[in-house]
């Protein structure tokens, strides 16, 4: 009964915002209470319950992508976005380029939070986007299917990290397989399938779009360019690596993970940025200060439309429907390796987010693994594939997608959930072939 009530939600969420164009933020909501009523929650626990959800949400991400936008701002308005843009084109022909946005996106993911990263690469997608006149879906999908892979799959990712932990994996066993894994996932998920994606059209939010063509002397060098955009990368790239060869114990650890916290790593940079791509460029506070604030108007809805994401997400998982559904699978005669695919493929469908997937799916496989003998490592990566199953209207990173590309509700659904849903599968098919070499 409560996976029923979940689907008919999900398909209400689907026409109130597609068909009636109801406020996205206000969908939510109101699926939300409805599901909660469906599922036999009382009015308090829905209340409690929505504001968790939202508070949880925005907690973490209102500062990742406030300062994010503005990182983005900057980068486009300084020309440095251009500069990169500009270096790119010139040292990949323009068939390679897909290529390059790749490699980009997967070095950039696998220290950083999928979030993180977005927000840093989305204006160079967007100007890449603009000088090679190539479709904005085409280029920018395939860098951020890199970005979704790494975030699913590797560790120091929190659903992976995590899972290493509860299945008794190894980390650098983990990560060599998810290497191995990852690659083929993402080339299928993101130029492969980027050849089918010339036709859509994407006009993405003004605000984060600098028509504006700089002279050479105008930009930055690509230097500091480089080094601006990427900061946060190499404050957490810097920080994951030092953690590998430093004692928990040692004075140097708390210096260590305070740079390396996500949160601090995007102030630094936003607040070396000002400098390095306002000041010294020629910019006045005011200057900056403006450009900021379009920044923060242009994600003031998205904000608002993630937080409607997570209140949905919290009533899922504080009705327990994701343990209902996991339970539900727990005593399939399968391979451990495609059953916790499965059920976190299953509970990513209903709640949405992967790493609620990702860990709960955990929580119900985790002891089969000394029954059957599962390689623990395998078992990670698995669950992982199975967490980014079909990202679709109760993610937050639907929404991200949707509203920064300014996309219809069906068209991210082609788009989008289904390049989350061939990284899954590639995922899988992988593991269970890395399965075969290995045993």
């Amino acid at each position: 009964m409560s996976l029923i009530v979940v689907l008919i939600g999900i398909i209400a969420l689907i026409i109130l915002i597609g068909y009636f164009k109801l406020n996205t933020f206000l969908s939510f909501v109101l699926v939300s209470i409805g599901i909660g009523l469906g599922v036999g929650m009382s009015i308090s626990d829905i209340s409690s319950a929505l504001q968790k959800g939202i508070g949880g949400t925005l907690g973490f991400l209102v500062i990742i992508l406030g300062c994010g936008a503005m990182l983005g701002k900057l980068v486009a308005d300084s020309g440095a976005a251009q500069r990169i843009a500009d270096t790119l084109i010139d040292i990949f022909p323009k068939k390679y380029i897909l290529w390059a946005l790749v490699l980009t996106g997967f070095l950039v993911g696998i220290p950083m939070f999928y979030s993180v990263g977005f927000v840093i690469l989305v204006p160079l997608i967007f100007t890449i986007g603009a000088a090679t006149r190539l479709p904005l879906i085409y280029i920018g999908l395939p860098m951020l299917s890199a970005l979704s892979v790494t975030h699913g799959y590797l560790p120091p990712h929190p659903a992976p990290t995590a899972l290493i932990g509860q299945y008794g994996a190894d980390m650098g066993t983990t990560l060599l397989y998810g290497l191995i894994v990852a690659v083929p996932a993402i080339i299928l998920g993101g130029p492969v399938f980027a050849m089918t994606l010339k036709k859509y059209v994407s006009r993405p939010l003004p605000e984060f779009m600098n028509p504006k063509v700089l002279s050479d002397a105008e930009m930055p060098g690509i230097g500091i360019s480089v080094f601006t955009a990427l900061l946060p990368v190499v404050l957490l790239a810097s920080s994951a690596i030092l953690k590998l060869f430093v004692s928990e114990t040692s004075a140097l650890s708390p210096f260590i993970s305070f740079f390396g916290d996500p949160v601090i790593a995007m102030i630094i940079s936003i607040v070396i940025a000002i400098f390095t791509l306002g000041i010294m460029q020629g910019r006045t506070m005011k200057e900056v200060a403006q450009s900021f604030d379009l920044a923060i108007k242009g994600i003031a809805m998205i904000l608002l439309i993630i937080a409607g994401a997570g209140a949905l997400k919290a009533i899922l998982v504080e009705s327990q429907v994701s343990d209902y559904i996991g339970n539900q699978l727990a005593n399939m005669d399968i391979s451990p390796l495609i059953l916790s695919w499965g059920i976190a493929a299953i509970i990513r469908v209903c709640v949405g987010s992967a790493t609620v997937s990702g860990l709960t799916s955990a929580g119900i496989v985790a002891p089969l693994i000394p029954l059957t003998g599962a390689d623990p490592n395998l078992m990670v990566l698995a669950t992982g594939a199975g967490s980014l199953m079909f990202s679709h209207v109760n993610d937050s990173g639907f929404w991200l997608f949707k509203e920064f590309f300014n996309m219809s509700v069906s068209d991210t659904l082609k788009t989008w959930s289904v390049m989350e849903t061939i990284v899954s599968l590639a995922g899988l098919v992988g593991v269970l072939i890395l399965n075969i070499i290995i045993n």
